[in-house]
């Protein structure tokens, strides 16, 4: 009882800590520091776009920033519409942002390849422009549940559009982004309407901003170790069994038309696409022909 209770208040912090806090001003993102709320409003959740860059008379577009000096991402604009939706599936990232220094944690890979502008929105995949990197929790949960909403918005009529802008905040000249600004505007009415700001963290980890590397706590230290025993366990069982298991725990995912598959942590794993094809496990994924994403 008191473990599941343990277990039970675990999860009731996590889900709290991405909830929307506090409102904050846009131009002092940069000097807020995490506070244990992974995402908050900007602006009391108002979007600053003017009546002239709600317009539609042009039809939809996406611009995107160019990389400054230190070959970091800026902002990426766009009026989306469902016409910009892509219409197959993504291929895999190879373009390495500043401050790309992955490496595995419990659960999986620390950092993504974090589209500004989501791919399922725009069809935009290894723009160096539209890509920095970004904590698996600033990926998903954080910023896909704003992407979700708005790609069901446009994807219900070819008539809707929602003004949209993504801006990585970074902090000086560091590499890796303290986090992204989220702002969408739906035209002609308030359907899709938000202005946040998530934190570029992941529990149990400690990030060095300045160049994207990063410690593991005690806490995930504990817990990467119960996953390595646990492997380890499951090898020496399968091995005792002459049977061939893969070491690799959820479903995998496989790209039908690029014969690719991901595993949970990878960037390509959450793929939106009819091309999604899926797997027990990777010597199942094998099997049918499939070969791993590098990413």
């Amino acid at each position: 009882m008191k473990k599941a209770m343990q277990k039970l208040t675990a999860l009731l912090l996590a889900s709290a800590s991405f909830l929307v806090a506090s409102p904050a001003k846009a131009s002092s993102l940069a000097d807020r520091n995490y506070q244990g709320q992974k995402v908050i409003t900007v602006n009391q959740d108002r979007p600053t776009f003017s009546k002239k860059a709600l317009s539609t008379k042009k039809g939809a577009w996406q611009s995107y920033h160019k990389l400054d000096s230190l070959n970091r991402a800026g902002e990426a604009d766009a009026l989306l519409n469902k016409r910009l939706m892509p219409a197959k599936a993504r291929e895999p990232l190879y373009w390495n942002p500043t401050a790309w220094h992955n490496k595995k944690i419990a659960g999986g890979w620390l950092y993504n390849r974090s589209h500004l502008i989501g791919y399922q929105l725009t069809g935009q995949n290894n723009n160096p422009k539209n890509l920095i990197t970004g904590t698996r929790q600033l990926n998903d949960p954080g910023m896909l549940k704003y992407e979700n909403q708005v790609a069901s918005y446009i994807k219900s009529s070819s008539r809707h559009y929602i003004r949209y802008r993504v801006k990585p905040i970074f902090r000086g000249r560091e590499l890796l982004a303290r986090g992204v600004e989220m702002e969408a505007q739906s035209t002609g009415s308030n359907a899709v309407r938000f202005h946040v700001y998530i934190f570029n963290v992941q529990d149990g980890v400690k990030l060095n901003y300045s160049n994207g590397t990063s410690v593991v706590t005690g806490a995930a230290k504990k817990s990467a170790k119960k996953t390595v025993v646990k492997k380890a366990a499951a090898k020496k069982s399968t091995s005792s069994k002459k049977k061939i298991k893969t070491s690799t725990t959820g479903r995998i995912v496989g790209n039908r038309r690029s014969k690719i598959y991901h595993v949970p942590g990878q960037a390509g794993y959450h793929m939106n696409s009819a091309n999604a094809v899926y797997f027990r496990t990777e010597t199942e994924a094998k099997r049918a022909g499939y070969r791993w994403a590098l990413r």
